[in-house]
């Protein structure tokens, strides 16, 4: 199977399951599955807790679970997580020789002492998004082994829009065998707004952005929310980005200063109202769906 099968839906499998990143997208697939709008009928849904997401965003979690709750064709919302990926990035570790350090998987930008600039390969998204919510979706289906050449047992639902088809990958997971991935927005050729428009036809709320408060693709526009409309997130960011740059300060062996934003300037001094709009996440209006991206 290639990229372009993700346009129609995968054979059918025994069990269904939702990534759920709580984001516009993926909360309003939930919802078109459980009014049966979407067949077959999803056995849970999965959120990958990072415990970095807005305060906003478990709110509305809470009302989304209840929402499904009450839906004609319900099922149940799974909540895990790989623990806080902010406390695990200012961590401090040491060596069996005793040297002290701090490893960030963060895209933080960085400078190091002769002004080259560079960029941290990201993992988090493998770390507490991608590999949580394969874990679970294997207990919940009973799957502890899986033998070669075996058909995929799972189809995990992503809620990737069409207006979003960079973000399409195979259905086939050459390092998940035993599932494939399915794009129900995408064959329904149905786009962001369309997803805000069937949400207010139903009587919803619009749900609110998805991502990590310091997440480094946030769009100089998503900062400029933050600032304005949730200044508490943005100063946690502010202190998150500090307390980073300490840590690697007392890191054995690193020697460039990480930043949350592209021009390397700290947060706090940024001036959002003429920066030009840089960020991976404004492409997919800064959030994070469950996949940043992937």
């Amino acid at each position: 199977m290639t990229r372009m099968d993700a346009f129609v839906a995968p054979p059918a499998t025994r069990w269904n399951i939702l990534s759920l990143g709580a984001g516009v997208q993926s909360s309003t697939l939930a919802l078109m599955a459980a009014h049966g709008e979407i067949e077959p009928r999803l056995d849970a849904a999965i959120f990958a807790d990072t415990q970095a997401e807005p305060a906003g965003v478990y709110r509305w979690l809470d009302w989304l679970e209840d929402a499904i709750a009450a839906a004609p064709y319900p099922f149940p919302v799974r909540r895990v997580t790989a623990g806080h990926l902010g406390q695990k990035a200012l961590q401090m570790r040491v060596t069996q020789d005793g040297r002290r350090y701090s490893r960030c998987d963060l895209p933080v930008y960085t400078r190091n002492a002769d002004g080259e600039r560079g960029l941290v390969q990201r993992k988090c998204t493998y770390d507490f998004k991608l590999r949580p919510i394969w874990k679970e979706a294997r207990r919940i289906a009973g799957i502890k082994r899986t033998r070669k050449g075996e058909p995929p047992t799972v189809t995990q639902w992503i809620g990737i829009s069409w207006d979003e088809l960079q973000r399409v990958r195979d259905p086939l997971d050459p390092a998940n065998p035993w599932s494939q991935r399915r794009y129900p927005l995408v064959e329904r050729r149905i786009r962001r707004g369309d997803c805000l428009r069937w949400m207010e036809s139903h009587g919803y709320p619009l749900p609110p952005r998805s991502a990590c408060e310091f997440c480094p693709f946030h769009s100089d526009a998503e900062w400029r929310r933050m600032q304005s409309e949730d200044p508490e997130a943005f100063d946690r960011a502010v202190q998150f980005e500090r307390a980073l740059q300490h840590a690697k300060a007392q890191s054995y062996g690193f020697r460039t200063v990480p930043y949350l934003h592209s021009s390397l300037v700290p947060l706090d001094k940024v001036d959002f109202s003429t920066a030009e709009d840089r960020g991976q996440l404004g492409l997919f209006q800064g959030e994070c769906e469950g996949m940043c991206g992937v």
